[in-house]
């Protein structure tokens, strides 16, 4: 099972959603759209989750498709699994700015995540996928990491209470 979900961002993701309803993939697709107007016409679509039941279909899926939000990537690393994320833009009205662009290099970077920044190639990556490589094993650093670029996107006085 593939499951996409493009968080709770009260801004559409069509882009990505376009990009998944083109593919033809013999595989069961479970969609989390949030307020987007494209519904995959191949998959189960639900509009939100309960993080229960969103950590289930995590866990469950064999890959997992995500918009870039720090929580969401969370989540599929706590369940071992490495996701594939597509960042929300700000040129496209998908969000305030690009931090999801930036944060997903960086843990990128980590080799933690498939980045993907044309939503276009996403039927090759998830064709040639056999099973989602987890993500355990990696640098020691990452909550360091993690938390040194949280800190750099706060306000300042917000980054004291990290």
């Amino acid at each position: 099972m593939i499951f996409v979900t493009v968080g709770t961002h009260d801004a559409p993701f069509d882009r990505l959603l376009q990009a998944i309803d083109a593919l033809e993939l013999d595989e069961e697709l479970i969609v989390q759209h949030g307020p987007s107007s494209i519904l995959p016409s191949r998959a189960h679509c639900v509009d939100y989750l309960a993080f229960d039941d969103l950590v289930d279909h995590v866990r469950r899926a064999r890959i997992v498709v995500a918009h870039a939000g720090v929580g969401t990537v969370l989540v599929v690393l706590a369940s071992d699994k490495r996701p594939v994320v597509v960042p929300r833009l700000h040129s496209f009205r998908e969000h305030v700015d690009d931090h999801q662009l930036d944060f997903a290099r960086r843990v990128r970077d980590a080799g933690l995540v498939q980045l993907v920044e044309d939503p276009s190639q996403l039927g090759e990556i998830l064709r040639s996928s056999v099973d989602a490589p987890t993500a355990t094993g990696h640098q020691t650093g990452l909550a360091d990491d993690l938390r040194a670029y949280l800190v750099s996107q706060l306000a300042p006085e917000g980054a004291a209470a990290l």
